[in-house]
C-alpha cells in the first residue's frame, strides 16, 4: 500500500501557523532549526512510505499468532521495529541522557501522524514502549531507569501498560492483582490482566510490563493501587538476562481491526515466582499511570486525525480517477461535498492537535510562568476533547471515504475498509469516549473554580469579536461568537443542575457537550489559520481559508441544536424500561 501524506498542510501548521520562534527560544531546543526539523520529517516520511505503508495490508491479513506460549508478529514487523528503533523514532522527544533525540513534542506528534496513518497496528508497539519507558524515567528511581530505559528506547526491550482485568475495566479501583513485598525490595506479583496491547511478541529480547497492583494490606479502591515494573525475563544487575519471570501469555484476542497488534491476556505469578519493582511511591500508581494515559490520549487523537487524513487523500485520488457518466466522479457535487467534509475534518483535527503538542513543549520548558501555566491549563482542559472528538471524527471520515468509493470501498482490495476497522478502536481504548466526556464534565470544567474553561471561553470570544474588522471572515466570526456563547450557556446549565444536586442530567448531556466543544475549538483554530492565510497568496492558502469557512457552515450550526437538546434536560433514557 502506498501511504499518502499531506506534508504541505503539516508543514504549514508547524512552520507558518505555530510560532516556531517560541520553540527555538526554549532552552532544550536552542541549537535546533527549522531545517533540522524538516530533515527529521523527511526521514520519517521516507521510512513510512518505504517500510510501514507496504506492511499495513500484510499485517492485516496475517495478524498475530500465539505459538508455544509466544506471540508471532506478521512478516516484516520485527525488521521494521528494529529499523524504527535504530532511526531513533521510539524516543524522539526523550532526553538524550536516556537515549532519546531530544526533539520537541510537536515534531514527534507530526512524525507520529505518518507512522500511525500508514500502519496503525505497528505503531502501537513502539508507542507503548515510549510511554512506559518515559513513565519509569519520570517516576522510578535512577537505578530502575538505568536498568530499563536505554534498552527500551533503543528497541531492545518493549513496554506495555497493564491496567484492565476481567472484572475491572474503567473501574480500576476493582483490580485484584496483588503485590507482596520481599526482603530484597522486590515484590511478588500475582494476578491476571486482559486487553494488553503488545503483551507479547517475538520482536524484542524482553518486555517490561507496567502493572497496576495492590500491595497486600493497602486500601481498597484506587487510593491503594501501586505501580510495578515487571519484566518478562528477569534482568540481572549487570544487565544480562536471567530466567523467565513467571509472566505468561494465555490468549491473543481476535479483533475487528488492528489485527497485527497483539492484544493479550497475561497471567502474572501463576507459579508464584513473578517479581516486580515498585515504581515511585506506594499507593500512587494511579496518579503515575494517568501521566502516561494523558500523553497516550493526545496520541490517540493524533491516530484519529492520521486516519482521517489517509482516507481523505485516498478517496481524493480515487475520485480523480474513477469515471461515471463520462465524467470523473470528483466533479459530482455530492462527491465534492464528501471530499470537502473529510478535508475539513482532517485539517481541523491536525490544526488542533499540532497546537496541543506545541503547547506541551511550552508547558514543559517555558521560562515564562504565566505562559507555562496557560499552556498546561489548556492541555488539561482539552485532553478529553483531543482524544474523543478526534477519534470519533476520524472514524466518521472513514465512513465518508467509503461513500466516495461506493461498493469498492467495502472490498478489501481497497484500503478504506481496513482503515475503518482499524480506526474504531481509538474511541474505546485509553478510556472510552464516554469516560472522556464524563472527565470533561466532572473534572475539567470545575477544575480551578472553572478558571480553565473561562480562560478558553474569553480567548475565543475576544478572537471572534476581532474578526469584525476582517471583511472576509466577519460572518464567520459572528458564527463562532454565537457558538462559543452557546457553549458557555451549556456550562452554566451544568453548574445550575450541579448546585441543585442533579448529577444525572449533566451526565446525559456529557457526550453531546464534548462534541460541540470540539466543533467550537476546531473552528477557532481553523479561523486563526485563515487569518494567517489572508496575508499570503497562492491557491493553497485560498483553500485553507475555504476549509475554515466550510467548517463554520457545516459544523457550527450543530452547536445550537445539540445545546438545545442538552438544556432541555430530558431524562427519558433513565425513565424508559429496557
Amino acid at each position: 500500500m502506498t501511504y499518502l501524506a499531506n506534508l504541505n498542510d503539516l508543514e504549514f501548521n508547524l512552520f507558518e501557523f505555530l510560532d516556531i520562534s517560541k520553540i527555538l527560544a526554549l532552552t532544550p531546543y536552542a541549537d535546533h532549526s527549522v531545517d533540522m526539523y524538516k530533515m527529521v520529517l523527511s526521514e520519517a516520511l521516507k521510512f513510512t512510505k518505504d517500510t510501514l505503508g507496504p506492511l499495513n495490508p500484510v499485517g492485516d491479513k496475517q495478524g498475530t499468532k500465539l505459538e508455544n506460549g509466544m506471540v508471532k508478529v506478521p512478516d516484516g514487523f520485527k525488521e521494521a521495529f528494529h529499523t524504527y528503533a535504530q532511526n531513533g523514532f521510539i524516543g524522539m522527544d526523550v532526553n538524550p541522557e536516556w537515549g532519546g533525540q531530544g526533539l520537541p513534542l510537536f515534531i514527534t506528534a507530526a512524525c507520529c501522524e505518518f507512522f500511525s496513518g500508514a500502519n496503525y497496528s505497528f505503531f502501537m508497539y513502539p508507542g507503548l514502549t515510549r510511554g512506559s519507558a518515559h513513565l519509569i524515567e519520570t517516576f522510578g528511581t535512577q537505578a530502575l531507569a538505568r536498568k530499563f530505559c536505554h534498552k527500551m528506547y533503543a528497541g531492545e526491550y518493549s513496554g506495555t501498560m497493564c491496567l484492565t482485568e476481567p472484572q475491572a475495566g474503567s473501574g480500576l479501583g476493582d483490580i485484584k492483582t496483588s503485590a507482596t513485598p520481599q526482603e530484597d525490595g522486590t515484590y511478588l506479583i500475582r494476578g491476571n490482566k486482559i486487553f494488553i496491547s503488545g503483551g507479547d511478541q517475538n520482536m524484542t529480547d524482553n518486555i517490561i510490563h507496567l502493572v497496576l497492583a495492590r500491595v497486600v494490606g493497602d486500601a481498597q479502591g484506587t487510593k491503594g493501587i501501586s505501580l510495578f515494573a515487571v519484566p518478562k525475563i528477569w534482568v540481572n544487575e549487570d544487565g544480562s538476562l536471567d530466567k523467565p519471570n513467571d509472566v505468561s501469555c494465555v490468549n491473543v484476542e481476535h479483533k475487528m481491526g488492528i489485527k497485527a497488534s497483539a492484544t493479550c491476556s497475561l497471567n502474572f505469578g501463576e507459579k508464584g515466582t513473578c517479581r516486580g519493582y515498585l515504581v515511585g511511591e506506594q499507593s500512587k500508581g494511579m496518579s503515575y499511570m494517568f501521566q502516561m494515559m494523558n500523553e497516550a490520549r493526545i496520541m490517540v487523537g493524533v491516530q484519529g486525525m492520521a486516519i482521517a487524513s489517509s482516507v481523505y487523500l485516498n478517496a481524493l485520488n480515487y475520485a480523480r480517477d474513477r469515471t461515471q457518466g463520462g465524467n470523473t466522479i470528483v466533479n459530482h457535487p455530492d462527491v465534492r461535498r464528501n471530499l470537502m467534509y473529510m478535508k475539513a475534518i482532517s485539517e481541523g483535527l491536525r490544526a488542533m492537535l499540532m497546537e496541543a503538542a506545541f503547547m506541551g513543549d511550552v508547558a514543559k520548558y517555558s521560562n515564562d510562568a504565566a505562559q507555562k501555566a496557560k499552556a498546561q491549563n489548556r492541555i488539561d482542559l482539552l485532553t478529553p476533547v483531543y482524544k474523543a472528538y478526534s477519534s470519533d471524527m476520524g472514524f466518521k471520515a472513514t465512513e465518508i471515504a467509503m461513500q466516495v468509493y461506493g461498493g469498492y470501498g467495502y472490498i478489501s482490495e481497497y484500503p478504506i475498509e481496513q482503515y475503518m476497522r482499524d480506526a474504531k478502536i481509538a474511541s474505546l481504548y485509553e478510556g472510552t469516549n464516554g469516560i472522556q466526556a464524563l472527565d470533561l464534565l466532572a473534572r475539567k470544567l470545575p477544575s480551578k473554580n472553572g478558571e480553565m474553561f473561562r480562560e478558553l471561553y474569553e480567548e475565543i470570544s475576544a478572537f471572534a469579536s476581532s474578526l469584525s474588522t476582517t471583511p472576509e471572515l466577519e460572518k464567520a466570526g459572528k458564527a463562532l461568537k454565537e457558538a462559543n456563547d452557546t457553549l458557555g450557556s451549556v456550562v452554566m446549565k451544568f453548574a445550575e443542575w450541579g448546585m441543585g444536586g442533579d448529577r444525572i442530567t449533566p451526565q446525559l448531556g456529557a457526550t453531546p457537550f464534548l462534541e460541540i466543544c470540539g466543533h467550537v475549538v476546531v473552528t477557532y483554530v481553523l479561523l486563526r489559520q485563515a487569518v494567517v492565510c489572508l496575508k499570503k497568496t497562492g491557491p493553497a492558502y485560498t483553500a485553507k481559508i475555504q476549509t475554515a469557512l466550510f467548517f463554520v457552515d457545516e459544523f457550527l450550526p450543530l452547536v445550537r441544536a445539540r445545546a438545545k437538546s442538552i438544556i432541555n434536560g430530558s431524562k427519558i433514557p433513565m425513565d424508559v424500561e429496557f
